[in-house]
């Protein structure tokens, strides 16, 4: 039987954090499970250490005293965690963890399990900026993504662990490992949960987040699937190239033949460089399935 760690990264939940690990330690209690709660206190500058040091017998607890990031702090958790399934979620109260002993049950189909959220659910001022981000994955990944960045979640350690070098120290885990899992052809599911109003301020900054989401994807499809950024790039500047020269024949003096040739190199370049990354990729996978 698989045993299952719950890993909990908080920062600056006094409020939330204690009801979030009471609610869990009584639903696991009335299941068969054999479990561990981790609880990543990530460097809080309010109560939270203190009251965390305070109900310290209730869970395992890792104490950074600065702050590390919400990737840096699960990290920190999964690495901590002694079982084979890692289940996440937030300290927040947002999300209905009611769900885990389900996903764990349903754990050994899939390597990852993801709680798809409702759309009209999420905070109203988060929806114009997850609804583009999430069509730019879902096009990069070739997979409809239905929520890219829910924080309830079921995996593999083994299977994250694949990924720990990418993933980096902020709120970017859940977008990540969505998208190595998705397009390294793993098996994700996604289960349809409630999403509750969250206890106290949301930490996420949606103009400079929503850009840095976007560097992310973009950054991590490339890693995996580099032609499925250069081709789309090449492309639009062949076209551009085009464009330029059928209206500078048709409505000036001369062709801007200067502005073309750059165009249209830039745009054989760009491809060379994707067949390049693609080649380099395609070479790292097959060294790592067929060592020398």
């Amino acid at each position: 039987m698989h045993k299952l760690s719950i890993v909990i990264p908080v920062y600056n939940e006094e409020n939330s954090i204690i009801p979030t690990i009471e609610n869990i330690n009584n639903m696991m209690s009335e299941t068969d499970i054999d479990y561990e709660l981790i609880v990543v206190n990530d460097g809080s500058t309010d109560k939270t250490g203190d009251i965390l040091r305070e109900y310290e017998n209730k869970f395992h607890l890792v104490d950074y005293e600065i702050n590390k990031g919400y990737g840096a702090a699960l990290k920190a958790g999964i690495l901590e965690s002694k079982n084979e399934v890692i289940a996440i979620t937030d300290a927040d109260g947002t999300y209905p963890i009611e769900y885990i002993p389900t996903m764990f049950k349903e754990i050994h189909k899939y390597n990852m399990i993801v709680g798809r959220r409702p759309f009209k659910q999420l905070p109203t001022i988060t929806k114009p900026a997850k609804l583009f981000i999430t069509k730019l994955a879902s096009y990069l990944a070739d997979y409809k993504i239905p929520d890219i960045n829910s924080g309830l979640r079921m995996f593999w350690k083994k299977d994250a662990l694949r990924f720990f070098h990418i993933i980096p120290s902020g709120f970017s885990f859940t977008t990540t490992i969505s998208l190595a899992m998705l397009t390294s052809e793993l098996d994700v599911h996604y289960m349809p949960i409630e999403y509750m109003k969250r206890e106290g301020k949301s930490k996420i900054k949606p103009f400079y987040d929503t850009l840095n989401f976007i560097q992310l994807i973009v950054r991590t499809i490339i890693y995996f699937n580099p032609l499925k950024v250069f081709i789309p790039l090449a492309i639009v500047l062949a076209l551009i190239g085009i464009v330029v020269l059928v209206a500078s024949y048709i409505w000036l003096p001369r062709v801007l033949d200067a502005s073309v040739s750059i165009l249209l190199l830039s745009s054989i370049q760009v491809l060379a460089i994707g067949m390049i990354a693609d080649l380099i990729n395609r070479k790292g996978n097959v060294n790592k399935y067929y060592p020398e």
